[in-house]
């Protein structure tokens, strides 16, 4: 009989969905709109002031975890018990709750006592602000050197860090910066708020 995920310890969780790193499937950018239409169904679309597809799954070509990251970003009047409410009444689960130095909910779908489904989601739930997941997803756009160069940094970490996410992600974190860096250099503001 298998148990609920909520009842399993970290590193249980870890070793039922390792590290897994994919070739792009051309269907992320439609699991994403998919999701995205449901959650504007969901979510009073006035709440929110920009949805976006982040993470490796939103550049073409790059290999990636088979996860698809959603941003939505709301205004700082919105009340986030009632989009916490609706969201896990529609089947996404609160997986970690921040609220300094800035505010940040984090829900997942696709994780089942058996494993990974086929389609697996991180939803991001933040204030409207500059943020720099955006500015590096742009960048890996653009620059597909960049993107061989963060595949084989990602290939080395898997085996390293297959049943720590933690770890997988903090190993990227330098890497991340340093380009971050540089498109923000190179895009200048495009995602600060008009306010």
């Amino acid at each position: 009989m298998s148990r609920n995920l909520s009842e399993m310890s970290l590193q249980e969780l870890w070793k039922l969905f390792p590290i897994v790193l994919k070739n792009h499937n051309p269907d992320y950018k439609l699991w994403y709109e998919e999701e995205k239409n449901k959650i504007e169904n969901l979510i009073d679309k006035n709440l929110i002031v920009r949805i976006s597809h982040m993470g490796s799954t939103a550049v073409n070509g790059l290999i990636a975890k088979p996860t698809i990251d959603i941003l939505v970003e709301i205004s700082e009047e919105t009340d986030i018990g009632i989009i916490t409410s609706k969201l896990k009444d529609f089947g996404w689960m609160l997986m970690f709750e921040e609220n300094e130095p800035e505010f940040w909910l984090i829900f997942n779908k696709g994780y089942t006592p058996l494993g990974y489904a086929e389609k697996v989601y991180h939803l991001h739930i933040r204030f409207h602000r500059d943020w720099s997941e955006l500015y590096f997803r742009d960048y890996l756009q653009l620059h597909d050197e960049v993107c061989r160069e963060y595949e084989n940094l990602k290939f080395g970490l898997q085996s390293k860090f297959e049943h720590n996410r933690d770890g997988y992600t903090k190993a990227k974190t330098e890497f991340i910066n340093k380009w971050t860096i540089k498109a923000r250099e190179e895009f200048g503001q495009r995602y600060k708020p008009d306010n």
